[in-house]
């Protein structure tokens, strides 16, 4: 009888322990169990992924590990009130691969979100802007790049937007935008340049949604993101 691969079979196993893993964080994340509620039993996730329970054990030790969910011995699992914070509940980006889905994603999303604001901007939603403009100008003219002010800048896009859903889905990817602009602003200043033509882009999509052009909000928006991607990823 032959024998399987012990490393294929290492493989596998992990293979399944994140499957059962970025289901049960979709689940925790967008409120599915309330804060503090027991989650099932180890056989009854077993059953319900159709996998062992060690499985489901490595799985249930790395939301352990992410704060996610507490364990009371003899009693079960329990999910942590700082568990649920995103409504979309959206994976960790864990590679590459991730962050190229996340991306694709921004490409979509974040284009008609400055074209809502071109539309429905307040002189508020614009002051807002406008602060995380100056602060990434500030940062620019140091020759540093603000991971932080650049977040803030396309968070108060999707907030001027006006729509609920916009804004939700930007602040539930903060973390995974942070991962993008860490790498990108490495990426940036190691480039001539870089920091100043991106610093450029930020304040063209700014005079966009503040002269309420709709079609160059859109347009540059998705140009500025799509060029991010490819800096980033050498493309």
């Amino acid at each position: 009888m032959l024998k399987r691969n012990t490393k294929e079979t290492r493989v596998e196993r992990k293979s399944l322990s994140d499957m059962v893993f970025n289901q049960m964080y979709r689940a925790i994340k967008s409120g599915s169990y309330a804060p503090d509620e027991r989650l099932p039993t180890e056989t009854d996730l077993a059953a319900e992924f159709e996998v062992s329970r060690p499985i489901v054990r490595e799985a249930l030790k790395k939301l352990r590990e992410q704060n996610l969910i507490y364990s009371r011995q003899g009693v079960g699992s329990f999910v942590r009130q700082n568990g649920i914070k995103d409504p979309l509940g959206f994976s960790p980006v864990e590679n590459l691969s991730d962050l190229r889905r996340c991306y694709e994603f921004r490409e979509v999303l974040e284009p008609a979100c400055a074209q809502a604001a071109a539309e429905r901007r307040t002189m508020a939603d614009l002051k807002a802007i406008e602060a995380a403009l100056a602060l990434l100008k500030d940062a620019t003219t140091q020759r540093r790049h603000r991971a932080d002010a650049d977040y803030d800048f396309h968070l108060s896009i999707a907030r001027a937007s006006g729509n609920q859903y916009f804004q939700t889905a930007m602040e539930s990817l903060k973390d995974h935008i942070a991962v993008g602009m860490k790498y990108h602003g490495i990426s940036l200043k190691q480039s001539t340049g870089g920091l100043d033509d991106v610093y450029s882009e930020h304040e063209k999509i700014y005079q966009a949604i503040k002269s309420g052009n709709k079609e160059d909000a859109f347009a540059l928006m998705k140009k500025h993101i799509t060029g991010s991607r490819s800096r980033l990823f050498d493309e």
